[in-house]
């Protein structure tokens, strides 16, 4: 399988993870409506104490928003697809996974389509409170000898997570 088919799979993935969960997203922002921030004398609520927006929240609705809709404008672009009407993000995000096909004949393409479908899909699961994965690997860093060695699987690295040292593995070394 080439690099570009692989990048191309890894995408679908990810694009098809953003498109389940960017509806809770979106139920994230919405505060809640009996919660209150603070109480009047007497023990009721004040009127305008409902639970604020996260603004985290917003923000990475916004940076996922703008993320998508670039993506798809950049692939239609480069595929020399015509212009599409707008569509909320999870049509868009379907209507990008239909093109994958075409983007791995482009490996350069196929790479950045993986690349912004991951670091959005990882802006999604921070703003919903999912803590990276991350796996203790044996051993010790070739760098600075620690037994700091993790892999983060999502990102698809293994690094020593001493402060100082940050060495990233690459895949000759054991």
């Amino acid at each position: 399988m080439s690099d570009a088919n692989s990048a191309v799979d890894r995408a679908a993935l990810w694009l098809d993870s953003l498109r389940r969960r960017y509806p809770l997203l979106l139920a994230e922002l919405v505060p809640g409506t009996g919660r209150t921030l603070r109480e009047v004398r007497g023990g009721g609520p004040a009127a305008s104490a409902l639970a604020p927006v996260r603004l985290y929240v917003s923000d990475a609705l916004r940076d996922i928003g703008d993320g998508v809709i670039e993506l798809e404008e950049a692939v239609r672009d480069r595929l020399g697809l015509r212009r599409i009407s707008a569509a909320p993000v999870p049509v868009r995000l379907r209507r990008l996974g239909e093109l994958l096909d075409s983007v791995a004949e482009l490996p350069d393409l196929a790479a950045h389509v993986e690349e912004e479908a991951r670091r959005m899909a990882h802006r999604c699961a921070r703003a919903l409170g999912d803590p990276e994965q991350l796996v203790r690997l044996p051993g010790r860093c070739p760098a600075c000898d620690c037994v700091s060695l993790r892999a983060f699987p999502e990102r698809g690295i293994a690094m020593c997570v001493n402060p100082p040292c940050r060495h990233v593995l690459d895949e000759e070394t054991p």
